[in-house]
């Protein structure tokens, strides 16, 4: 493995220790193991810390090395802390066999861990995958092989090696690693296609898009069952209509009723954040995301082999080769992706006939309405939302030019100076027309996911920036009035400028003094940021919401600067519950959870998505915790589930394969799930005012 940076080696002295019968311990402080670190490491409190120091490098990475038989073994245990108090951490584990060749001896596992958490991580070790079959296997996150996420050619009786990293690419984040063991337990069932041969297991995806070599409750074996499942579901809906106390936004009819503006906004009442709809109704966002009928797109290139049944492409099926979920389509095309074929939109012709399109845009304003559900999230179909039976927001990816000495892999703010900023952005809602003017859409986020690296980063990569960058100019200038002359910043940086134009052009690392002035032109240009989009936001978009830009890993500093501009701050929280999610002191902002989502792997799909649970009735009972620690929490103002439908047995175009969706690939609802969003849906207005 490549690293870069100073390798610690350190050998501790104790001999290694076992729990009888049980555990075999094979890592813990003081138990004589033998591991290496790549960047900063620092051993306090039986931990040891591994912590990101740069962006250009691999990620941090801890290395064990031994030798082991853990066939008798049916998990790892690794003990892990998040030492970053809000930031969010992906920790990659990875354990490695003396197999030849390297790539097929290992298992590797994936875990997020929010800011400030300890928790203990159980990974499976299922049994070995043959790597002929798993070697022709592309363009999925999660394979038929994965068991709760992990993939195993291993074998357990000729470990040699674990390793553990993070990839948050943040200055000063740190994961600790406590103890590392294996433990004895139930062993995990070998599934049946495991022992398949190459030629009995490829194809592996049936006509509907699902997976062939298993059979679930609910797993779609012709048209018929389609057709059966739309008369159960308008059953099931004659009997029971869904709430009967919302206004004709989804607001609450029997609350205190506020001015009516003729557009959403945010107010606070008796201590708790909501927003009020165009006539004056307390409204709470109850929704979905990416409500789209093309949710199941997925590549066919260099995989026809996978798939038993594709149609003919002159058939009446011939138009789902070219159909596609318009919101992720630009990511297909930069990917050089020629062919795809759209499974969910396939499925629903079959369910819904000759006008499936209206007849499915009919059947999910029922489904909500039915459900207790208010709101369409970012990423849905146009032709959806736009028919104006359901409250939406929309997702503007800002085009303007970024910071060029920022690295390329991550997404951070464009340059707030730039002369296209304003421009762009004016072009790109003044494209959203009909939006603007519908009562029905009550606002936007502006870019998604950003990264905004340790307080002095954005500084840095804008003094590594061209000189023609204008935040550069901006920076420079703003140096030049501090210090007056080269000679007293060169005093302070310890650097040896010839001159402010020896400065700008200068596109290398800063030197270290300069970080204190690159923090504090850091906060500038985050400032910069946030009021330029809320300016021309009130100018082009008034009455609109400026919802930020959806956070998963972010400080302080920025939630401050942030709050200053935008009506709503937005969080991605993959976690259990909300009931402990709290603002930094001084900010009293109204707060919307942007993504979250629950999975499991009992039907069919391969991959859990970002939060697993054990099995649909778990999935379900985790809906229903997450959503009603929302409605408690007084900042919050909605939730919305990603996404409305699951992703493609085989992946899209990142290979992003979860089964996440409240509808399968058939259009089938998962009836568990399902049950807790309408109870909660239902008690929605009880449950927030506090009368239940």
């Amino acid at each position: 493995m490549k690293t870069i940076g100073r390798i610690l080696c350190i050998t501790l002295l104790a001999a290694c220790s076992t729990k009888p019968d049980r555990d075999l311990r094979l890592f813990a402080v003081g138990s004589g193991s033998k591991f290496t670190v790549s960047g900063h490491q620092e051993t306090s409190d039986g931990t040891v810390w591994i912590t990101d120091t740069s962006d250009v490098h691999t990620p941090p990475v801890f290395q064990l090395a031994g030798h082991w038989d853990l066939s008798e073994y049916s998990h790892i245990k690794v003990l892990l802390v998040n030492g970053s108090e809000r930031d969010n951490i992906q920790a990659t584990f990875r354990m490695e066999g003396d197999s030849q060749p390297a790539e097929n001896g290992s298992l590797e596992s994936k875990k997020g861990l929010k800011g400030g958490e300890t928790t203990e991580w159980i990974i499976p070790i299922p049994s070995p995958v043959n790597p002929l079959i798993l070697n022709k296997l592309s363009g999925m996150r999660a394979t038929p092989f994965s068991i709760d996420g992990v993939t195993s050619t291993v074998d357990p009786g000729r470990v040699t090696g674990i390793v553990i990293s993070f990839d948050k690419w943040l200055k000063g984040t740190r994961l600790g690693i406590k103890e590392i063991s294996a433990v004895r337990g139930q062993q995990i069932p070998t599934p049946a296609w495991f022992t398949l041969s190459e030629q009995e297991f490829f194809p592996f995806i049936d006509k509907y898009g699902q997976f062939l070599h298993k059979d679930w409750p609910g797993k779609t074996k012709s048209d018929a069952d389609l057709q059966a499942d739309y008369r159960k579901e308008l059953e099931a809906m004659e009997k029971n209509p869904g709430p009967d106390d919302r206004s004709q936004y989804g607001g609450w009819l029997n609350g205190k009723r506020q001015v009516a503006t003729g557009n959403f906004y945010v107010h606070k009442v008796d201590g708790k954040w909501w927003m009020v709809d165009p006539d004056g109704y307390l409204f709470w966002s109850h929704g979905v995301v990416r409500v789209t009928p093309s949710s199941a797109v997925t590549i066919i290139d260099h995989r026809e082999n996978y798939f038993s049944s594709l149609p003919d492409t002159h058939s009446q099926y011939e138009a789902f080769y070219k159909t596609r979920d318009e919101f992720l389509y630009p990511y297909y095309q930069s990917w050089g992706i020629k062919r795809t074929f759209d499974f969910s939109a396939a499925n629903i012709r079959r369910k819904y006939g000759e006008n499936w399109q209206a007849a499915y845009r009919d059947m999910v304003f029922r489904r909500l309405q039915n459900w207790g559900m208010n709101t369409l999230s970012a990423g849905s179909g146009k032709d959806i939302y736009q028919e104006d039976r359901a409250p939406y927001c929309d997702r503007i990816e800002l085009n303007t030019p970024r910071i060029e000495g920022a690295p390329p892999h991550l997404n951070v703010i464009r340059d707030p100076f730039h002369p296209a900023f304003a421009r762009t952005f004016i072009e790109q809602l003044q494209d959203r027309k009909g939006e603007l003017q519908s009562p029905w859409c009550y606002g936007y986020f502006v870019d998604n996911k950003l990264v905004w690296g340790a307080d002095h980063d954005l500084g840095r990569w804008v003094l590594k920036s061209p000189a023609t960058q204008p935040a550069k100019k901006v920076f420079v200038n703003n140096l030049k009035n501090r210090y007056k002359t080269i000679e007293a910043l060169n005093t302070v940086w310890k650097s040896a400028y010839k001159s402010w134009e020896d400065l700008l052009a200068a596109q290398q690392e800063p030197a270290a003094g300069s970080l204190t002035d690159c923090a504090d032109f850091s906060a500038i240009l985050i400032d910069a940021y946030f009021k330029n989009v809320a300016h021309l936001m009130q100018q082009i978009a008034p009455g609109k919401l400026y919802l930020g830009c959806r956070y998963v890993s972010v400080n302080d500093r920025v939630l401050r600067i942030a709050a200053k501009y935008c009506d709503v701050l937005t969080f991605d929280l993959f976690v259990d519950s909300l009931a402990d999610f709290n603002l930094p002191d001084g900010i009293d902002k109204p707060v919307l959870i942007g993504e979250f989502h629950f999975g499991a792997q009992d039907r069919g799909l391969f991959h859990p998505g970002l939060n697993p649970k054990a099995n649909q009735h778990e999935r379900g009972l985790a809906y229903g915790k997450y959503v009603r620690s929302a409605l408690h929490n007084p900042f919050i103002v909605g939730t919305a589930w990603h996404q409305f439908s699951d992703q493609a047995t085989t992946g899209r175009f990142d290979g992003e394969n979860f089964q996440d969706g409240l509808t399968d690939v058939c259009d089938r609802v998962y009836p568990e799930t399902i049950d807790e969003v309408r109870k909660v849906g239902t008690s929605l207005y009880s449950l927030r005012s506090g009368d239940r």
